[in-house]
Parts: C-alpha cells; sequence; structure tokens
C-alpha cells in the first residue's frame, strides 16, 4: 500500500506556488483608497505551469466595493466584447492593471503582456459584477474578458471576488495559454468621471473604496485561492499593515 501511495504521489501534477501582495493607496483609515493586489504563480523546476480555470479574492472586512462611489454607470458583457474598451460607458471604469501569461511555441514558451482594464458590470443574482478585460496583442492575438462576482464572505473576511477564467487556446488546437503574473488596481487613482450638470459636463474624481476607521489586529488581511486546469488548487494570504495614526 506505501508503495502504491507513493507511485500515486509521483504521478500527481507539480504543484503551483502563488505569492499575493496588497496594498493600499493613500493609507489612510476612514478615506477613499485605492487597493493595489497582484498575484504570481510559478512551478517548481520551471516546469510549464497549467492554465488557471477558477480565481477568488478575500477582502477585508469593511472595504465596500459595491457601497464605494466607483461604477456610476454600468458595462454591459457583450458591449465589451464586441466593441473593446470603446463598448464601455468611461463613468463604469474601476481600476487598470496588467498580466502575463505563458504560451507554449514548440518546446519553448514566450511570455505575453497584456495590459487589464476593470469595469462594473450589471448584477447577477443580485450581486455586483467586476468585468475584467485584458488587450492580448503579442504572440497571442485576442482580448480576453471574465466577470468578477462581489459576493458576501465570512469572517475574518468581509468580501470576496469570485471568477471563473475562460481558456485561451495558443493556436487553433494547441495548448491553452497559462497565466503567471496578474497585478491590478481596484479604486479611484487615475480615474475622472465625467457628470452633466446643468448643461455642462463636469470632470471629478471618486473618492474611491474607504477604508474603516479602525484596523483590525495584525492588519488588514488578503488571501487568494487558485484553481488550475490539472485540478491542483493553491493559496495564498498576505496582510497590509494599520497605517500609522495621523
Amino acid at each position: 500500500m506505501a508503495s502504491q501511495a507513493r507511485a500515486a504521489g509521483a504521478q500527481a501534477p507539480p504543484a503551483h506556488t502563488v505569492r499575493l501582495s496588497a496594498a493600499f493607496s493613500p493609507e489612510r483609515l476612514g478615506a477613499g483608497t485605492t487597493i493595489r493586489f497582484g498575484l504570481q504563480i510559478a512551478t517548481p523546476g520551471g516546469r510549464a505551469p497549467s492554465p488557471v480555470t477558477g480565481m477568488q479574492l478575500l477582502l477585508p472586512a469593511g472595504l465596500g466595493i459595491a457601497t464605494s462611489d466607483l461604477g456610476l454607470e454600468t458595462c454591459s458583457p457583450a458591449s465589451l466584447e464586441q466593441n473593446g474598451l470603446a463598448g464601455c460607458p468611461p463613468n463604469s471604469l474601476m481600476g487598470r492593471g496588467s498580466a502575463a501569461a505563458e504560451v507554449p511555441f514548440g518546446s519553448a514558451f514566450v511570455t505575453e503582456q497584456a495590459p487589464i482594464t476593470l469595469f462594473s458590470g450589471p448584477l447577477q443574482d443580485g450581486h455586483p459584477q467586476l468585468l475584467f478585460f485584458a488587450n492580448g496583442e503579442y504572440p497571442v492575438l485576442a482580448d480576453i474578458m471574465f466577470g468578477a462576482l462581489v459576493l458576501p464572505a465570512k469572517a475574518p473576511f468581509g468580501g470576496l471576488l469570485n471568477a471563473t477564467l475562460p481558456l485561451l487556446p495558443s493556436v487553433p488546437e494547441g495548448p491553452d495559454v497559462a497565466l503567471v503574473r496578474l497585478q491590478t488596481t481596484i479604486g479611484a487613482k487615475g480615474i475622472t468621471y465625467h457628470e452633466r450638470v446643468k448643461g455642462r459636463t463636469i470632470n471629478f474624481h471618486p473618492r474611491g473604496i474607504l477604508l474603516p476607521r479602525s484596523c483590525p489586529r495584525g492588519g488588514f488581511t488578503f488571501a487568494a485561492r487558485l484553481s488550475f486546469q490539472d485540478a491542483t488548487h493553491s493559496s495564498a494570504s498576505t496582510a497590509v499593515p494599520c497605517p500609522r495614526s495621523g
């Protein structure tokens, strides 16, 4: 039995290592902020990573994405897929970032970089939704869009971004592209909204996501859970230290 268990373990797919980073800008309790988070995925021995099929990002309690002044309008997923960034109202912008994926070409891999834009999407089953849009250019010329539902989460967390990622073949009938890095913001940094007031267009900057007025012991904890095409799972966590008073 022991030898069978060792054999089964030897045949198991390699585990993925996931690193999670998070930060606030600015870091002021009770004030509006922008969340910046990043995911880094690696495999032991430089082996090819498996494509990510599911992503859950757990957020600290008190960060109200759904109750912020972001996303004054919503973007239609169909319009985003058909028209790209031009298909979304400017007032639906929620953040920006970048992604990197490994694209298999023969026995080697090419890393593709792609900008990411986040929009406020329509409610789904009564839950707010974020739309992630990645604009691929080289070597895989393809755009990717997926939605992440904003759901409640059990303590010590307060919210959950839950997303299913689509698979993208590197070439027709070829291996799928594997995500290895994701960095993005959710918040008001660099965002300008527009409002019509008495026939005039007024530009303004939203406050963003409000930080709680008090900090939990140990800081603001984030966690990530990833599912992969090879049926493996990996998780990571990090904490943003409590801002200094004043």
